[in-house]
């Protein structure tokens, strides 16, 4: 039955269906094979159900529309603005400063692909202009985007949160380390890039420009504040902290910058809706296929046929880490988190890992393959915003990855990097 349903997922992928399709029709087939029985399927229907209920999930709409509500607004510019005035002088400034502009906006948005797309689409032309070649440019952008999915509120956790009953607070803190190393480890490779490649350095701001710039962006900077601030100071959930975003977002744009009206409300809240409905789906489905495989018994005869249960806990680290990376090279990230983390659940709590660096870990490696071809989502997100050949997207993202992996070896070997800041706050 297994190797049935994973066919029938593979060839519909092939075949050009959108990601719930395969997930879906896979489901129905697995709850066919146990039940031999369409009166049954109410049960599938419940399982789907059961997957979108748990309160957790209410934050991924509400940062998904807060996100929005910034892009189409004035505060993504204005952190932009804000990073470009202090680092775009240096050798790199300009690069240094997007992979910046991408932490920042990814400490609000959470998805890699809406800072694909704020970040990028002001920054790119800049870049160009400055003498940086089109190939390094969309690389850098592509992978600083997967920042956003370390630095909290990141959708990622939250969906791992769910399925693997850890706390999404703790998550969000534990991201915040990983996603500043890669921040100083992408900047240091741009600046050696700038000297190599000769590229010339912006014009220096005034110290009066950098404050105005400050002043500009003191509003926006409110949003990690909210997060990370709210929820290590006990006064918000996630959920709660998510609605505090929507919330500010709306105050900022229609009220303090007017950069947005009434008729706008209408096409964010559809673009939201829309988004929303996909990942719910995916996450319904998700849920369901899980139940399949696990009352199948298929995580127990994976991990029997690599032997995941004889290996210590780095190992069970390091296949996590290759699995969820090929993984996400080929399917949407989602996804590969809604199949993957209950196959690995019982090895990891076997051996005693931590769910919350392994949720870090996890998360980390659904970024990178995010960004690897030949089917990462944020390539494909990066060749219909800048209009851009596959070849040409991918040619410089080498760099980048290593430097990306080199940090998901570091986590294994080095888990404080990730949880220090956790057991600061939560131990």
């Amino acid at each position: 039955m297994a190797l049935t349903i994973f066919l029938i997922m593979i060839v519909l992928l092939l075949l050009g269906f959108p990601m719930m399709i395969p997930l879906l029709v896979a489901t129905f087939v697995g709850f066919v094979f146990m039940f031999g029985d369409l009166g049954k399927m109410d049960f599938m229907v419940q399982q789907i159900m059961a997957g979108i209920r748990p309160a957790s999930l209410i934050a991924v709409p509400m940062f998904i529309l807060a996100a929005d509500i910034m892009t189409r607004g004035q505060s993504a510019n204005r952190l932009i603005d804000m990073v470009m005035k202090f680092v775009g002088h240096i050798k790199g400034g300009l690069a240094v400063s997007t992979a910046a502009a991408c932490t920042l906006f990814g400490a609000v948005s959470g998805s890699t692909q809406a800072t694909v797309v704020a970040v990028g689409s002001p920054l790119r032309p800049r870049m160009l202009k400055a003498g940086y070649k089109d190939s390094f440019v969309l690389a850098l952008i592509i992978n600083a985007s997967d920042i956003a999915f370390l630095i909290p509120p990141s959708i990622g956790m939250i969906i791992y949160g769910v399925i693997s009953s850890t706390s999404i607070s703790e998550l969000f803190i534990a991201g915040i380390g990983p996603g500043l190393l890669l921040l100083v480890l992408f900047s240091a490779y741009s600046m050696a890039y700038a000297v190599i490649h000769k590229v010339p350095t912006e014009p220096k701001a005034s110290w009066a420009e950098r404050g105005q710039s400050v002043r500009r962006a003191l509003w926006p900077l409110g949003f990690p504040v909210i997060i990370v601030g709210g929820i290590y100071g006990g006064i918000f959930s996630p959920t709660e902290a998510a609605a505090a975003c929507v919330l500010y977002a709306m105050i900022l744009e229609f009220v303090i910058f007017r950069s947005l009206n009434l008729p706008d409300i209408y096409r964010i809240a559809k673009s939201t809706g829309l988004i929303t409905a996909v990942v719910f789906i995916l996450v319904g489905a998700g849920a369901a296929f899980s139940w399949v495989i696990s009352f199948a018994q298929v995580p127990q005869a994976i991990l029997a046929a690599v032997g995941v249960a004889d290996m210590g806990p780095k190992g069970v680290l390091a296949v996590i880490s290759i699995a969820f990376f090929i993984g996400c090279m080929f399917v949407d990230p989602i996804v590969v988190i809604l199949i993957l983390v209950p196959i690995f659940a019982p090895v990891v709590k076997s051996v005693g890992l931590d769910p919350v660096l392994v949720g870090t870990i996890i998360t980390l490696q659904v970024a990178i393959g995010s960004a690897t071809p030949p089917f990462g989502c944020d390539i494909f997100t990066a060749i219909a915003i800048f209009k851009r050949p596959y070849i040409e997207v991918i040619r410089g993202i080498f760099p980048f990855t290593v430097i990306l992996l080199c940090v998901s070896v570091a986590l294994i070997y080095f888990p404080q990097i990730a949880l220090f800041l956790r057991d600061l706050a939560f131990r």
